[in-house]
């Protein structure tokens, strides 16, 4: 028998409401998980194919082209500098390196892994697989006295959608290196930013230059509408790659290489991804106001693809009745009981379902 007591995947706890909503007339709206729905790009497409005859065994560490493609992204997008092939690595899906992270470190019950106040769950489920003890927090203050091992920042924060100022980037950074621990930032969702600027830990003009104790995790999944390809990447300290790396390599985690090859042209192509920014854009204006006429408050949500919405009352009631309209969402304590009164709502839902959602919202 397994010997990790990990909670009930969130899911399973409202089947109810998911089969209430598609019993609705016209089936359910689906605006619970953040899975794209729009065509993967067609070049990402075309080199994934090309690249299909894929007889022998891929590297874990990656090949010379992602290497620079990373790099390449990761300078002219997010400001990173002086960054080498052993600053990079691939990562089957950011998930996986989420979960594992905790485990590859050696971390163990005598550790603290601090997350965030509100997050999502996988943080916490790497943490549990290893024993270490969980601290929730939103800035460093919380902290007086602490030695935690790793930090996970998230910024656009799932399921908020909160974006992290350059300040607050700032103090986790030199939190994190004055207490010894490595910083670990989700930045899956950075390149969808509506209110105010979203900032790296990897831009130099943040961490002064040097990335020593700090790891970024990047995924196409969201950006490019791959999320099938299990397609994301470490950036950081060249040492804690390089470890990764090897470890990575007695567990058997190889990208497969068309996922690869499809990697380096989604990553060296930016105008799929400001098009797709568009897609968002409008169904996030078309869904705030239908919410908003509906009698509910937005908070946060300045990024990422999810609304966080509440009425004043518990976020299970909330999803409930959103549910008896056809519509799914993601109860707020899903992601800690400080977003109990709250509900995520995703943007990756076609045109179609977002206006009837909103049709049905009015």
């Amino acid at each position: 028998m397994p010997r990790v007591n990990l909670p009930d995947f969130p899911w399973d706890t409202i089947a109810e409401d998911i089969a209430l909503a598609k019993s609705f007339p016209g089936g359910a709206c689906d605006l619970s998980v953040g899975t794209p729905v729009d065509p993967t790009p067609e070049i990402g497409q075309r080199r994934f194919g090309e690249a299909s005859n894929a007889h022998g065994y891929p590297t874990v560490w990656g090949t010379v082209a992602l290497h620079e493609a990373i790099i390449n992204y990761m300078t002219m997008r997010w400001s990173a500098r002086d960054l080498g092939e052993r600053n990079v690595a691939p990562a089957i899906g950011t998930k996986e390196l989420v979960a594992w992270l905790p485990t590859l470190l050696g971390l163990g019950p005598d550790d603290t892994v601090v997350v965030p106040t509100i997050a999502y769950p996988t943080y916490e489920v790497g943490a549990a697989m290893v024993g270490a003890r969980v601290i929730k927090a939103s800035h460093p203050g919380e902290l007086a006295g602490e030695k935690p091992a790793l930090i996970w920042t998230n910024s656009p924060s799932n399921p908020t959608g909160r974006i992290d100022s350059a300040d607050e980037t700032r103090a986790w950074i030199q939190y994190a290196r004055d207490v010894g621990a490595i910083l670990a930032a989700d930045e899956c969702y950075g390149e969808f930013g509506w209110q105010g600027e979203v900032h790296s830990i990897m831009d130099h003009r943040l961490n002064s230059g040097s990335v020593e104790g700090l790891l970024g995790v990047y995924s196409l999944s969201k950006r490019s509408n791959c999320a099938g390809y299990r397609a994301g990447f470490m950036v950081g300290d060249d040492t804690l790659v390089m470890t990764l790396v090897g470890l990575r390599k007695h567990l058997g985690m190889m990208m497969p290489t068309p996922v690869q090859v499809a990697m380096v042209a989604l990553l060296g192509d930016q105008s799929h991804v400001e098009n797709q920014r568009e897609i968002y854009l409008a169904r996030r204006t078309q869904l705030s106001q239908g919410l908003t006429h509906a009698g509910f408050t937005i908070d946060d949500s300045e990024g990422g693809l999810y609304l966080w919405a509440t009425r004043g009352e518990p976020g299970r009631v909330t999803a409930h009745w959103f549910a008896t309209q056809g519509i799914i969402v993601a109860p707020g304590d899903f992601y800690g009981t400080a977003g109990e009164n709250h509900v995520r709502i995703a943007l990756t839902a076609t045109n179609r379902d977002i206006a009837e959602a909103v049709s049905r919202l009015a």
